[in-house]
Parts: C-alpha cells; structure tokens; sequence
C-alpha cells in the first residue's frame, strides 16, 4: 500500500493525472455549455473588434481635431497677428489695409485643411478683426464660451453647432501675447465644416450604426434613426429596438471629451454558432487522445532530469559541491535550471577561494594604515624637536625655518573631516610659510608681496588651490632668472562683490610660445595630469577649479618670454560644489 502510494506523489504522475482531469473536466463542461460559449466568444470577439473600430474611429477624430488645434495654434501664434494684437492691447485701431493683411495671413493657413471654413478674430475687447464687420464677440458666441477660453490660456475650447450656422462647428482659443508675458491679446473663432466629421465609410445602416456626440452631449454625427438622448444615456451594453438586439459600444476621447457610439445587431455577431459548435466538439474528442499521449511523453521528459539534479543537490547539501552532469533536454528551462545550479556551484567555489584571499589582503592593509598614520606625527614630533633644540642654541632664523616647515607640512598632509575647503586666510598664511622658505633658499634675488582684501579672508576656497601656482611661479619664473625676481600675489574683488580674482605674477624668464600653446591644449583635456613639468601644476589646478566650481570655470594664463607670466582665475565667494 505504501509503495502504490509513494508511485501516486511521483512529480510524473502528478503532471500526468492532473493534465488528464483538467481535460476530462474541460471536455464535461463543453457538452453542457458550448453553444453558450461560443456565442459569448462569438460576441466579445465582435465587440472586441467593434472596440478596435471604435479606437480608430477616435483615433481619426483625434487626429482631425488636432490638425484643427494645430493650425489655430499656427495662426494665434503668427509674429504679424501677435504684434497687431499687441498694439490694440495698446489701444491702437488697425487700418482696413492691416486687417486685409490678417485675414490673408489666417486664409494660408485655412488652406491647409478641409474641414477649417474660416477664422475669425477679435481683440481683447471683443471687437472684431477680421472678417470685416461690427459684430462683437459676446454678440457671436454666449459669453460663457469666452470666459471659458480665458480660463484655459490658450488651449482650444469646443464650442459646437454655430449659432449663426447649424451646417457648422465653432471652437475658440484665446490668443496669449509672447512678448507680453503671455497676457490675454485676444480671440480666435475656428469655423469647421459639418462634415469634416462623417464616418459614413465605416458602417451601412444594415451593418450598423454610429453617433458622435460632443463633451455637451450635442450630437454631431448620426445615422441612427431612433431616439439620440435614449441612447446618449444608455448604460446597458445591450438593447432592443424594433423587435431587434443591438449591441453598443462607447468610447470617450480623453484628448476631446467627445463620445462615439457604435451600435451593431446581435444577429450579425452570432452568425455560424451552430457550425462552430460542432467543430470545437469534433477537435475537443481528437484532442483528448492526443493530449493524453503527450502529457505521459512530456512528463516522463520533465521529471528524469530533475531527479537528476535533486540527486546533485541533496549532495551538495552534506558540503559536497559537485556540478550536475550536462542535462540533453531539449526544455530549455531544465537546462538553464541545471545550467545554473552548475554556475551557482563554481561561484561558491570561487566566493570561497576569494573569502580567503580579502582576509589576508585585509590584514595586510589594515596593518599599512597603522603605520600611515604612525609616519606623519612621527615627521610632525622630529620637527618640533628639532625646532625646540634650534631654540635653545639662540638659531632663531634656523629655528623659524624649521617651525614654516612643520607648519607646511602639517598643512600639506594632515586630514580632518572637513579637510577639503580652507579659508582664504589659511591659504594664504600656508602660502607665506612657503616664501619664507624659498626667500631662505633664494636669498636678495626674491622678492614676494601678497595683496588681498581683509573681509575676504573669511571666504572658502578648496586647499592647495593657489600655492601650486606660487610655487611654479618660483621655480619656473625666478629660479630660472640669473638677476633679482619678484612674484606678487594678489586677491582682487569684481564690481559686483560676488567673485574674486586671484593673480599669481612673476618677473620670470616668461613660457615659450611652444611650450604655452602645449599647456593650454592640455588645459583643454580637461584630465589630471601625472606628467612632470612646467604645466604639470598648471593643468591640475585648472582641472581642481572645474571639478569644484563648474566646468566653465579655468586658469587663465599671459606670458611673454623674459618679461614673466601672469596666472589667475575667478572664483565665486559663495563657494563652490561640495
């Protein structure tokens, strides 16, 4: 008994008995309900169809009223008629000969589509342009319509049947001024022939009918004889009319606000039931026999690769990590399941492989950083003892010499959490203890000033942002310069107190032609530059500035070779991206 119920849960047998009754129960179901079903398919098939009809239908009117939305937008939007508008919201009064002129330039545009029979335009205070005549906007349409308009701000507004016109339709914009902030400049009457929109090619009346209504519920096009307001509020999908079903189908534009309803007889949706019915019944008993052949085949093709890869996992669950052997099934979802698991095994492998690695690399860098930060209090402490002991030897020049050079240093390396951004005062203070240093080395022959305004001191700047230039200023300008040199340092304000320049300018023997045209092209590169040289300075900096203050921002250099050179670049004092 236990061994025929352990056969039963076999995953084979499962698939195939499951198969097997869903078919028998499928095929029960079909004797009792077929004609049913067939006609319900029959019908929804149809209204699914009818349903397309209906979105092409409204696709095309979309379509038309947008060619219609379009050219009025054209003509509302045209330079002449925005700057004549502009000068009667002004108060001026157009000539006959400029109202002849709009007329002209709306009639081009009304060219372009069949369904547009004119424009019309008023000003803002409802007196007519063109066509000629004396009549007033108010007296043309309900005043409703035009405070409507207003309220949209330019967006076409439908208005319907024209009162002066039952063969026509009326829309209106208003017209907004460009070049007055978009203000109210006047109106746009769009007249549209009625039968722009016919749909006369979609249905006979024997096939059935269809009725456009607009977002008031006023007709637009019908050929349906029977009563419009019934079927305007018809919620069923299905009514009688005549002795006769017909099926409705609505569909509301979300661009007009417009409805189309298409009306169709049952009778002609179920046509054929009976002959259909007797098809499905003859395929369904075929299909039984076939079915049930095939579910023992796919099952039995199912299962043995996954028992299978079962076997190769309960394996890997005693920590035996074996692929499974490939799988010659022709189920693409088995084989990418075997094909994974495979995967899956070489990666844990490898993730093992790794761990053990990152660990050992881990050790190794954590001990590296203890003696990084060992290094630079080490350099700080001999620093300052050597500073003490000059001291107490009465070495002061020697001894102040050595405390710049901590400082330097201390500046230059240390980290805090804010590290990025100095102010301009420690800049520039770090910047002194730099040229005292030089004026030690360099003696009579340099010369060094710095200017800078005392309430910008305050201002951030990103650290070691001028000293690089400082520093090329010396060693490239005056150490190259066998007389006497001086570098000037200044910070000057703009007109406006929002940004400053700094200037960094030498006596120096000056940047050759060649060599200034080369720095500048890697200046352009817009790359950091690991290259030693005269513009290896240059170029950093300049990419530091854009990486902080934005990528207009660069150096600017001016040179003449044995007069010096001039560096500077803007900053804003607000600072820059942090």
């Amino acid at each position: 008994m236990e061994r025929i119920r352990s056969r039963f849960h076999t995953l084979r047998n499962q698939i195939l008995i499951a198969f097997v009754s869903v078919m028998v129960i499928v095929l029960c179901l079909v004797g009792g309900i077929t004609f049913h079903l067939v006609s319900t398919l029959l019908k929804n098939s149809a209204q699914r169809q009818i349903e397309q009809t209906a979105v092409h239908a409204n696709g095309r009117l979309e379509a038309l009223y947008q060619q219609i939305d379009s050219l009025s937008s054209q003509v509302a939007t045209n330079m002449y008629v925005q700057q004549m508008l502009l000068k009667t919201v002004g108060g001026y009064s157009p000539s006959f000969k400029e109202k002849q002129d709009l007329m002209y330039i709306a009639n081009s545009f009304q060219a372009y589509s069949d369904g547009i029979h004119s424009f019309e335009l008023y000003t803002n205070n409802y007196e007519r342009l063109f066509p000629l005549g004396e009549e007033s906007l108010d007296d043309r349409i309900n005043k409703t319509w035009i405070e409507n308009a207003a309220r949209a701000k330019g967006k076409m507004i439908w208005i319907g049947r024209d009162p002066k016109a039952p063969g026509y339709f009326l829309a209106l914009r208003q017209v907004r001024l460009m070049d007055r902030w978009f203000s109210p400049g006047g109106y746009l009457v769009i007249r549209i022939n009625r039968d722009y929109f016919q749909f006369n090619d979609y249905f006979d009346d024997k096939k059935g009918y269809i009725v456009l209504t607009d977002a008031n519920e006023m007709p637009m096009f019908s050929n349906y004889e029977g009563d419009l307001q019934q079927l305007i509020h018809q919620e069923r999908s299905i009514i009688q009319n005549g002795g006769q079903e017909y099926l409705i189908v609505k569909k509301v534009s979300p661009l007009t606000g417009w409805t189309l309803t298409i009306i169709t007889p049952v009778k002609l949706l179920t046509e054929g039931v009976s002959v259909l019915k007797n098809a499905l019944f003859l395929s369904g008993t075929i299909g039984f026999f076939i079915f049930l052949i095939l579910s023992f085949s796919l099952s039995t093709m199912i299962t043995q690769p996954i028992h299978r890869l079962t076997r190769a996992m309960q394996r890997g669950k005693n920590g035996e990590f074996t692929e499974s052997p490939p799988i010659s099934s022709s189920t693409v979802e088995i084989y990418q399941l075997n094909e994974t698991y495979n995967a899956l095994v070489n990666h844990i492998k490898h993730l093992i492989q790794v761990v053990y690695e990152k660990e050992l690399v881990r050790s190794r860098t954590e001990l590296k950083a203890l003696q990084a930060q060992i290094n630079p209090h080490f350099l700080f402490n001999t620093l300052d003892a050597l500073y003490w002991s000059l001291v107490e030897k009465g070495e002061e020049e020697l001894s102040h010499f050595v405390l710049n050079m901590s400082k330097l240093f201390r500046y230059t390396i240390s980290t805090t959490n804010n590290d990025e951004w100095v102010t301009l005062q420690e800049e520039i203070d770090h910047i002194r203890r730099y040229m005292e240093i030089m004026k030690l080395r360099w003696g009579d022959r340099l010369l060094w000033n710095i200017v800078v305004p005392a309430h910008c001191l305050h201002v951030q700047v990103p650290k070691l942002l001028i000293q690089p230039l400082v520093e090329n200023a010396v060693l490239h300008g005056i150490g190259n310069k066998k007389e006497q040199g001086s570098v000037l340092i200044t910070v000057v304000e703009d007109a406006s107190c929002s940004e400053l320049t700094v200037k960094v300018t030498d006596d120096g023997v000056g940047i050759a032609e060649d060599t200034l045209k080369e720095i500048r092209q890697l200046l352009i590169q817009k790359q950091f530059t690991m290259l030693k040289g005269e513009g290896m300075a240059l170029v950093n900096v300049n990419r530091r500035l854009q990486l902080y203050y934005g990528e207009n921002r660069k150096i600017v250099i001016a040179s003449e070779q044995g007069k010096g050179t001039c560096v500077s670049f803007t900053i804003p004092k607000s600072g820059g991206i942090r």
